[in-house]
């Protein structure tokens, strides 16, 4: 039975979830009455000075005062699609309190008449980092598109928290509610330097008038500060992004989603292509991101996932087939038959 505790400003008795209730409770049942407003958002035009370029990588001096003042736009301003249509941006982060970042639960795609995800039911707790493993064909891409909105369960339940549906969102509106995820292929504007690179990222008003003229907050500029000692190209950070390497682009890309201050972290073969010492400084990045992000990591480079890994989980034909540390999974029969080989 859950511990009860008696409520000092109700005198009412509450029920206190166990850790075994917090592991498998489900969102199905909480409520899901999300307020959006529909009408306007405010914003505050408070101003400072980006990185300048002659200025040995320091934040520039404000040249001048700004008087701080409100704007209030509707929805369908900010986050229109140029239709005049609004995307209802979810107006709080997700709630963790049990514990769990994310739930799947009895999942299933259909492609037509293939079976691309089978029953799947995955939980990944606040503060993980998970990695997913499989041969081409399990159901990996398809698992991610569903976390991020791209694909829709055909059956079963998606949950980011307790009270954002995936399956009732956008991509939009994921990555508004904090789910970041970064494909093999990096997609960095290679025009661009690695400052305007993450700069773009940044949520702001993304008005191209807006998005080159306006100067950051002093919010954002953290954010940057902290991202470029994460992500380690404050050398390159005036340099065309095309002139990186494949490594560097691939720690850009990931730099563009910290910008947006995600909490689930979505990485799609971050190693793919790299370098030796490229894998072992992602490698480290991982573990450093890990304090303050849950991370979902799909990778096929072994030794890579031995460096990052806590927990793992084997995928094949759309379902789980292991879940354990590396060198549990690696010694499962099943796994060693359908994926590893003998």
């Amino acid at each position: 039975m859950p511990k009860q505790t008696i409520d000092s400003t109700t005198d009412t008795t509450v029920a206190q979830p166990t850790k075994t209730d917090n592991l498998l409770k489900s969102p199905k049942n909480e409520s899901l009455n999300q307020e959006t407003d529909l009408l306007t958002s405010v914003h505050s035009n408070d101003t400072t000075d980006v990185y300048n370029n002659d200025s040995n990588n320091e934040p520039a001096t404000t040249h001048s005062a700004v008087t701080n003042k409100n704007r209030v736009t509707t929805l369908a301003e900010d986050y229109g699609d140029g239709l005049g249509l609004a995307h209802i941006k979810p107006k709080s982060g997700p709630d963790m309190s049990h514990g769990i970042a994310l739930y799947l639960e009895e999942v299933s795609v259909w492609f037509d008449s293939f079976q691309a995800l089978n029953n799947l039911s995955l939980y990944i707790e606040e503060g993980e980092l998970r990695c997913i493993i499989g041969p081409n064909g399990a159901g990996k891409t398809t698992l991610m598109d569903v976390i991020t909105g791209k694909t829709r369960p055909t059956e079963g339940t998606a949950f980011f928290g307790q009270i954002h549906d995936l399956s009732k969102l956008s991509t939009e509106q994921i990555a508004e509610a904090g789910i970041g995820r970064k494909f093999q292929k990096p997609t960095v504007f290679e025009n661009f330097t690695v400052l305007d690179n993450l700069m773009l990222a940044a949520p702001k008003d993304k008005r191209v008038s807006k998005s080159w003229f306006t100067k950051i907050d002093a919010d954002t500029q953290n954010t940057l500060d902290s991202t470029l000692s994460q992500i380690r190209l404050k050398d390159m950070l005036h340099k065309p992004a095309g002139l990186l390497s494949h490594g560097q682009k691939q720690w850009l890309e990931i730099g563009m989603l910290l910008m947006q201050q995600p909490k689930l972290i979505l990485l799609d073969e971050p190693v793919a292509g790299m370098t030796d010492a490229e894998t072992e400084h992602t490698a480290e990045l991982c573990l450093r991101l890990k304090k303050d992000h849950t991370l979902v990591v799909v990778e096929h480079d072994m030794t890579f996932i031995d460096a990052i890994s806590e927990k793992v989980t084997v995928l094949a034909n759309g379902a789980i087939l292991a879940e354990g540390t590396l060198h549990e999974v690696q010694n499962d029969e099943a796994v060693i038959e359908t994926y590893l080989g003998r």
